[in-house]
């Protein structure tokens, strides 16, 4: 039974890691390259498949290699794909992603899909709302009917919120669990009265705010409650994908019942594990090995560093088509 649907733009990545990324006219080592999954929405629809729950995954992907390994790899994490349609004159999304171990900072080169756009007419009202929890990291037109039916369907609306959009904020009303990156704090907020600024945004609709600011945690309100998470320390490789994984990890949470600092902190676990591998979605820990990490601080590495080394081979192990074709088409 799927528990969860998404909308969102599923993208292919290609990683590049390195010790430090150089500049004009210079050169660097490469130590790890990676081929991946991406997209808020559909990685954090990922990380609930690594976890054990089914989701539905809306969207639109091209008919080319990339197009295909992504609807591959969302089966293999339990994400159905029935309504992710396939545009048979359309490129995916793909970005190259740069990470640097001196900064643990990343840098994003991204190619625009060309791709036709999700309709009102591809949405299917018994489909999105089978689920308990509708997950958005856009708000248009297309996504807000699919608010408006889980609202009126008495689903929970969970929001991506990385970068601001001014249409996200106009509609506060219909989420109502909203987690957000410090970027979006910083286009917002001019200060750092965290407390008061969750609660102007809590009075809008969502009952549940939230904000990200990376190694230094977490923080927000509920209900009438306050509470501020720190990060927990691991080697970071990379942080692509780490805001996405924490959603699907928070969403988890909520299906669980579990109080909402109890599943910050779980889902700062699960982001936190998946940081220190390449890549959005290969260090994403199953809950036996997150579990582990929160009874002792130690991440069983076995069946990671498997998916790490199938996602570096893969593209070499495609029947008839190549991934670099797609990529310079």
């Amino acid at each position: 039974m799927i528990k969860v649907v998404g909308i969102g733009n599923p993208v292919m990545d290609f990683l590049i890691h390195t010790r430090k990324i150089p500049k004009t006219n210079e050169s660097c080592r490469l130590e790890e390259y990676s081929w991946q999954g991406g997209g808020k929405v559909p990685s954090a629809l990922v990380a609930l498949g690594r976890l054990g729950v089914k989701t539905g995954m809306v969207g639109v992907v091209g008919n080319d290699a990339f197009g295909r390994f992504l609807i591959d790899d969302f089966k293999r994490h339990d994400v159905d794909v029935s309504r992710l349609y396939v545009d048979p004159n359309g490129q995916t999304s793909f970005c190259i992603c740069l990470s640097e171990e001196e900064t643990q900072g990343r840098s994003f080169i991204g190619r625009q899909p060309n791709l036709r756009k999700l309709t009102l007419e591809d949405l299917d009202r018994e489909y999105i709302t089978q689920g308990d929890y509708l997950h958005l990291s856009h708000m248009t037109p297309v996504t807000r009917q699919a608010a408006l039916w889980s609202r009126e369907k008495g689903n929970t609306v969970v929001f991506d919120a990385d970068y601001y959009q001014e249409e996200i904020e106009k509609n506060y009303g219909l989420i109502d669990v909203f987690i957000a990156s410090e970027f979006y704090y910083r286009a917002v907020f001019q200060d750092d009265n965290h407390e008061e600024n969750c609660r102007l945004i809590q009075k809008e609709g969502p009952d549940i705010v939230i904000f990200t600011f990376g190694e230094h945690g977490c923080l927000g309100v509920y209900g009438d409650k306050y509470f501020e998470m720190p990060a927990f320390k691991v080697k970071v490789m990379d942080t692509t994908g780490a805001g996405d994984v924490f959603h699907g990890a928070f969403i988890y949470g909520l299906i669980q019942g579990w109080d909402v600092e109890d599943i910050a902190r779980f889902s700062s676990a699960v982001s936190a594990i998946k940081c220190t591998r390449v890549g959005g979605r290969a260090g994403i820990p199953d809950l036996p090995t997150v579990e582990q990490f929160l009874k002792d601080g130690t991440i069983d590495y076995r069946e990671i560093d498997q998916r790490v080394a199938f996602y570096r081979d893969h593209m070499f192990n495609l029947q008839g088509e190549s991934m670099v074709e797609t990529c310079l088409a």
